[in-house]
């Protein structure tokens, strides 16, 4: 078998260009040289840190329950043993960035692509795409979440399905994965707490996310996130909040058919906009989180 490839976004005039890759490969984990390692146990470390009182709890617990620590990149292998047992999904390794419909098959059949590569030393603060650290820092652990995980499975049929009606619903679609697995915060009786793998894997949009006055952030509401366009270039202007894991499921079990038809009748809303509908969450005067309406 032949050694993986670390395949990177291209830097071209015009800014980053994605290179996709379908290759499914072996973690090459003896490969990996004390950099690597050293780079993940300094990111590990920083962000179980940051994200004690700011991450969901389910997030922690997963993490702590995989067992993840700062010493060494974990091995594929060993997660899967303990995630199978949990909720059936498996880990495979990926040189990159997936083309859509390999990824939403790969999810629909509870297989979640993790990239086999590092970020280098000098990229520790930000890289432009997903690397190992992203993914398995970040997206893995709720997928110990029997809720969350059938979420995930269910967005990949859905993807599967929407890849075969056209552009327009796949668009739809990306943006509810986007607001949601990547950029999702979840209210709890402790306050807002991030769920989302793109927040939690970086300690910018960790602060930022429930510190910051600057971003929105507003009640889950489904058609809402779908029309609502993102950036991928800067931190969010708008992050959507769900009351539960068990909202998440229910508020995506109905086919999305009718609502695809709906959607292409209305304007997509810009990121940093907000609606007169919409339930926003804001700080009040001890510090805590209310919705718009709550007494």
């Amino acid at each position: 078998m032949n050694a993986p490839r670390r395949v990177e976004n291209q830097l071209t005039d015009k800014g980053y260009v994605p290179v996709y890759t379908t290759a499914v490969v072996e973690q090459p984990w003896s490969d990996y040289s004390d950099a690597d390692h050293d780079t993940w146990g300094r990111l590990y470390l920083r962000q179980r840190e940051l994200l004690v009182g700011r991450a969901c709890d389910e997030f922690l617990r997963a993490q702590d329950d995989l067992g993840m620590d700062a010493h060494a990149i974990p091995r594929f292998d060993q997660l899967n043993e303990v995630l199978g047992a949990a909720t059936g999904w498996t880990l495979i390794g990926v040189e990159g960035l997936l083309p859509e419909l390999d990824f939403f098959e790969h999810l629909a059949n509870r297989r979640f692509p993790v990239t086999w590569w590092i970020r280098r030393p000098e990229q520790i603060d930000y890289i432009a795409e997903p690397d190992l650290f992203h993914d398995l820092f970040g997206h893995v652990p709720l997928l110990m979440n029997p809720l969350f995980a059938d979420y995930m499975r269910a967005y990949g049929r859905g993807g599967v399905k929407a890849h075969g009606i056209g552009p327009e619903a796949l668009a739809h679609l990306t943006r509810l994965y986007w607001y949601t697995v990547e950029f999702g915060l979840i209210a709890t009786t402790d306050g807002l707490r991030i769920y989302g793998a793109g927040i939690v894997s970086s300690k910018g949009e960790s602060l930022y996310s429930l510190e910051s006055p600057a971003p929105n952030r507003i009640g889950f509401e489904l058609e809402r996130i779908m029309r609502t366009r993102y950036r991928i270039d800067t931190f969010q202007k708008t992050y959507f909040v769900i009351d539960s894991f068990r909202q998440l499921m229910d508020a995506t079990a109905p086919d999305f058919a009718p609502l695809y038809a709906r959607l292409a009748q209305r304007d997509s809303i810009p990121a940093g906009d907000v609606l007169e509908q919409d339930r926003v969450f804001q700080r009040g005067s001890g510090e805590g989180w209310t919705r718009d309406g709550d007494v």
